[in-house]
């Protein structure tokens, strides 16, 4: 049976011809692979996936690329025999998640700086929150962080494979119940989330940003969801735990004007939001030692 590699590679050359050279892979995430090529004589990415949607969110957010915002132009999106594929421009530079306490010290305020940029922006017309809804609609933040525990498309049965990890499923539960408890308080914030920063997602170079890439996982809501997003993995990530994250978020809000308004409330929401997440998540994939780790992580939230 022909394998991914040898299709991409086929598809490539019958959708490209001669222009394109050198087709190699790149590290692959759960939704899409990724590879480098020549088009052209210049360096491109293809990515293969089944969600075309993933893929026209990249080629908007690639329109309001900036300095302060590199984001790769996406140059094509389009159909193959099994999915969705999509080009764009090849971004150089060394994963955030790759660097050491001295580098993520001087490039973390750029990105938390580039992102409050963001925010000023407003993509569509669309009101509400939730992941980019075209018809307008949406629900309220509180009635969106509570959908975590609903059944999704992308996720089908995670439900049924936690069940059968029976410590896990009861402390999702409790999460659950602490969130209800949080979403009444919560203000209504509506801006762009990334949701996927700490996934090989942003690249430096000489110690300044050079692309933040794939936005397939963002959605409207509270743009303190991201910065919560790094104080949820900074545990996970030993070689960062001389730097202290806290001191670098005050510096940043005392520049823009002060800490937010309910940041404690709104920040906690988000944590335990993404426990549940990551939970269901790690249940679906039946990955048992993450689900443990990210259970274990929310009783320090909930308790």
């Amino acid at each position: 049976m022909e394998d991914f590699n040898q299709m991409a590679n086929r598809f490539v050359k019958a959708h490209f011809g001669d222009r394109a050279q050198n087709l190699m892979p790149l590290a692959a995430g759960d939704w899409s692979k990724a590879y480098s090529f020549m088009l052209d004589g210049h360096e491109m990415v293809i990515r293969f996936g089944s969600y075309v949607d993933d893929f026209e969110k990249d080629r908007v957010m690639g329109t309001l690329s900036s300095d302060i915002l590199p984001i790769p132009k996406v140059l094509e999106v389009g159909e193959t025999e099994s999915g969705f594929y999509a080009v764009s421009k090849r971004v150089s530079g060394k994963h955030l998640d790759e660097l050491n306490g001295p580098e993520i010290r001087l490039v973390l305020p750029q990105l938390f700086d580039a992102l409050y940029e963001l925010q000023k922006l407003d993509l569509t017309d669309t009101e509400g929150v939730g992941l980019w809804r075209p018809d307008g609609t949406g629900l309220s933040w509180g009635d969106e962080l509570l959908s975590v525990a609903e059944p999704r498309d992308r996720l089908a049965g995670w439900r049924e494979r936690l069940d059968d990890s029976p410590q896990e499923a009861l402390v999702f539960d409790a999460g659950v119940e602490r969130l209800r408890q949080f979403v009444t308080q919560l203000p209504e914030n509506r801006g762009i989330v990334h949701n996927d920063l700490l996934n090989r997602n942003v690249l430096v170079d000489g110690g300044r940003l050079t692309g933040v890439i794939d936005w397939g996982n963002a959605f409207y809501g509270d743009p303190l969801y991201d910065n919560a997003l790094f104080l949820y993995w900074w545990p996970w990530f030993p070689e960062w735990q001389e730097i202290d994250l806290q001191e670098i978020l005050d510096n940043h809000w005392d520049k823009h004007g002060g800490r937010p308004t309910q940041s404690e409330e709104r920040l906690l929401s988000c944590l335990i939001h993404i426990s549940l997440d990551h939970i269901a998540y790690s249940a679906f994939r039946q990955r048992p030692e993450d689900m443990r780790r990210h259970a274990k992580q929310l009783m320090t939230y909930i308790l």
